[in-house]
């Protein structure tokens, strides 16, 4: 009996051992990790999309998100492990790009509070990463859009909005990934990309990326301060085809809505051109026809005259008068002033 309750407080002992070692590595890493929180602020009633780096030798490991509103870790509650949904969160894994995402949606005020992203090594030890997510009804920092595509060797443009409390922060736009940023009133270059980035100081950060690549397709961040809104960028593969679609996507719309004005247009002026061409080529044929018929008109007065006529002194009428040319068959007395009677009536 000695025995066993020796054996039942050494295996009591070890166990505790093996709590408080546990509790000393989580609180390691949460002392680790807590310069590296990272606090985005979300509309109420919004939604956030947060990546969740990982090195690539874990990629077949368990991966989870949990949250405690205080931010102990040693009492996080487990939201949803990786492919999975419960609720408003989705946990998706993507191993080929070394990171999981995790999508929360319908955020409210009771929803602000610490979160993890957490990696399972072993029993014993988790890789994590920390945000505080602060919910409010107008975000003092946020973006105009979460996700951005673009073609290689083109560009995108993203808004990064902010409240006047923070108008003279430190601004930055910066790689999840590397941890590389780019501040305000610089240009500098990330893989091919050109990227430059300006203030209106009204509460307007604008930021440009050009000449991009695939390389630089990942996440990324709007920082302002303390605080980030985090931006996926896509940068998909030139074809042929979509070389014409992208020639066309460059063209303003407002330039597409005027083709069926000026194919109208057109249409019309083809028709009025060939309508005069038409009517033109009538009206020549009519005057050609008009022009035919005076002059045989005037060939046929000048080779004869019908008139009639009586003489009263005689009683006689001449029914016709022809004039006919001189022959040499006629004599002077028939040729005599070269008129023959053809009928004469007493």
């Amino acid at each position: 009996m000695d025995m066993m309750k020796i054996l039942r407080n050494k295996t009591s002992l070890l166990f505790d051992m093996r709590t408080v070692s546990l509790k000393i590595i989580l609180v390691i890493l949460w002392l680790t990790t807590g310069d590296e929180c990272r606090t985005l602020t979300v509309q109420t009633g919004g939604s956030v999309i947060i990546p969740c780096h990982y090195e690539s030798k874990y990629t077949q490991h368990k991966k989870y998100w949990c949250y405690h509103p205080l931010g102990s870790y040693s009492s996080c509650s487990f939201l949803a492990y990786a492919n999975e949904t419960k609720r408003n969160v989705s946990v998706i894994d993507h191993p080929d790009q070394s990171l999981f995402t995790v999508t929360m949606r319908n955020l409210q005020e009771q929803n602000t509070g610490t979160y993890w992203c957490a990696v399972e090594i072993n029993r014993d030890c988790d890789v994590t990463e920390r945000f505080y997510l602060k919910i409010q009804s107008a975000p003092d920092v946020s973006v105009m859009s979460s996700s951005v595509t673009a073609d290689e060797g083109g560009n995108i443009s993203v808004q990064c909005l902010y409240t006047s409390t923070y108008k003279n922060k430190h601004k930055q736009w910066c790689r999840y990934k590397d941890k590389r940023c780019y501040t305000v009133g610089r240009s500098d270059t990330s893989q091919n990309a050109s990227v430059k980035i300006s203030d209106d100081w009204r509460g307007s950060l604008t930021l440009v990326m050009s000449g991009l690549m695939k390389s630089d397709s990942g996440w990324y961040y709007c920082s302002v301060g303390d605080l980030q809104a985090p931006v996926q960028l896509t940068v998909t593969a030139v074809t042929t085809d979509s070389n014409s679609t992208r020639h066309m996507k460059d063209i303003p719309y407002d330039n597409l809505k005027m083709w069926p004005l000026l194919i109208v247009l057109l249409l019309l002026l083809i028709l009025v051109t060939v309508t005069s061409v038409i009517l033109r080529n009538k009206h020549r044929r009519k005057n050609n026809h008009i022009s035919k018929e005076k002059t045989d008109k005037v060939s046929d007065e000048d080779d004869s005259v019908i008139s009639s006529s009586v003489n009263p002194e005689c009683d006689v009428t001449y029914s016709s008068v022809i004039n006919l040319p001189k022959t040499e068959a006629c004599g002077p007395a028939d040729v005599e002033d070269n008129v023959i009677y053809s009928s004469v009536h007493i």
